[in-house]
């Protein structure tokens, strides 16, 4: 059993039936957390060791604008920009937008926060002749779009639909279908990645295929999806 967001007969009856695409979200998915990073991101910026405490959903007792961001009482959008703004004050900088923030924690070298194995999954999907596609509510808002020429794998990715440019955010279905139109490809052979639950219910409440990435144990996620594109 897969992660009881979706209904498994979505990909067909027939053990031969498989899906036919990969849809990823970037941030948290693709990228590590910025969580987790927490060492390099003080090193980069030249902060004392443990001078970042807020841990989002690894620590969320110890994280209060986190569970506000969970309870749907502020965006993700506006807790990155609280981060930002507090990180830029540590460092005597105005930072007015998440961009600040991770330009100048990873700028240099965005590969270093890859999550790995996700771009294993990529390569992958594509050699085998899937169609790979990326779905975000803020690729180029966050990283600035100087990025992808700094991410060797997006030669494997087929489609890039970003909510920086077409301001519609997940769970909103249309995003979903922006997407699906692009990949010009049936929304129950396609195989979603959110970090966040409800974008992954926004991907199933369309007839996509949503699994949720838990930071915590992300291989469950990657090895379920293998299953789903018959990869494995």
């Amino acid at each position: 059993m897969f992660n009881n967001l979706f209904d498994e007969n979505k990909v067909g009856s027939n053990e031969s039936a498989k899906a036919k695409a990969l849809v990823l979200d970037f941030g948290s998915v693709i990228s590590l957390t910025m969580f987790e990073t927490h060492a390099q991101t003080e090193k980069e910026l030249g902060l004392a060791p443990g001078t970042l405490t807020w841990m989002g959903p690894f620590d969320p007792d110890n994280d209060p604008m986190w569970r506000d961001m969970e309870a749907g009482k502020i965006t993700q959008r506006d807790y990155w920009l609280a981060r930002a703004k507090e990180v830029g004050e540590l460092v005597g900088e105005n930072w007015t937008t998440m961009m600040d923030f991770v330009k100048c924690a990873r700028g240099q070298d965005p590969m270093s926060i890859m999550r790995q194995e996700m771009i294993d999954l990529i390569y992958l999907a594509h050699e085998s002749g899937r169609k790979v596609a990326i779905l975000s509510n803020e690729l180029d808002l966050f990283f600035g779009d100087d990025i992808r020429g700094k991410l060797p794998f997006l030669s494997a990715v087929d489609v890039i639909v970003d909510a920086s440019y077409t301001n519609i955010l997940k769970p909103d279905p249309k995003a979903y279908y922006l997407c699906l139109d692009e990949l010009n490809i049936a929304a129950n052979e396609c195989v979603f990645i959110d970090d966040q639950i409800i974008n992954a219910e926004g991907a199933n409440a369309v007839g996509m295929i949503g699994l949720h990435l838990d930071v915590f144990k992300p291989e469950i996620c990657i090895n379920d999806a293998k299953k789903l594109l018959g990869l494995c």
